[in-house]
């Protein structure tokens, strides 16, 4: 599903280059729990915006479903955000004025599906993550928990092939972060393919395999069997 080949980024900062990502070749399958670990700069987000559509490789190359993403337009990359892929992020970025289901109605409103279509979509997918009585809540009447089941919806609503997500768990407490990687898990098993970015070992845990990140090279790769 995912093949990312010989992939290098950079960065400039002023007029020096910052190598972030160096020679990155890996292949992750349809239906594979992937986490990616490694200490702070070692590359791990960028490679995780990478597989995600949100930044472009500098060299190499990136095959999303045999589709070549890296010499995909800016539209095109759009297309296949909305359409295969669901994005959470540490920070749940919810919008406050709205209740929990219009803010997972959004991917719905943005492709353009009809009023009665999204709101059947939305309660769904909030009752799939143990929300549908909490629907007409605005974010701040939720716990923080609650807030990341409520984006976890809204990455589920379009029903993506690939779930991507940024430090998940790292706005919440070990309990709530255990709520939430079990969430990961009964989707792992409906057969989805997750891919997240921790420097948890115990959230990597839930993961079958561990790629670790260190000075922009994969330094493991290890699957459980």
């Amino acid at each position: 599903m995912i093949r990312l080949s010989n992939i290098c980024k950079s960065y400039r900062l002023g007029e020096v280059l910052l190598p972030v990502l160096k020679d990155i070749s890996l292949t992750i399958g349809a239906g594979e729990f992937v986490a990616i670990m490694g200490p702070s700069g070692s590359g791990k987000s960028t490679l995780l915006n990478i597989i995600g559509c949100l930044d472009s490789v500098e060299s190499g190359s990136y095959h999303l479903n045999g589709i070549p993403i890296d010499g995909a337009g800016d539209e095109e990359l759009a297309l296949i955000r909305g359409d295969k892929i669901g994005f959470i992020f540490q920070l749940f970025n919810l919008i406050p004025r709205i209740n929990a289901e219009r803010n997972v109605e959004l991917p719905l409103l943005y492709a353009g599906i009809a009023r009665h279509e999204r709101k059947r979509l939305a309660l769904a997918a909030l009752e799939s993550v143990g929300l549908g009585d909490r629907a007409l809540h605005s974010p701040m009447q939720l716990s923080g928990g609650q807030q990341q089941r409520v984006a976890i919806a809204r990455a589920l609503v379009n029903r993506p092939d690939i779930i991507i997500a940024d430090e998940p768990t790292g706005s919440l407490d070990s309990l709530a972060g255990r709520e939430i990687m079990e969430i990961f898990a009964k989707l792992h098993a409906e057969g989805k393919t997750i891919v997240i970015v921790t420097h948890e070992e115990d959230i990597a845990a839930f993961a079958r395999r561990v790629i670790r990140l260190r000075d922009g090279r994969i330094e493991r790769d290890d699957i459980r069997p």
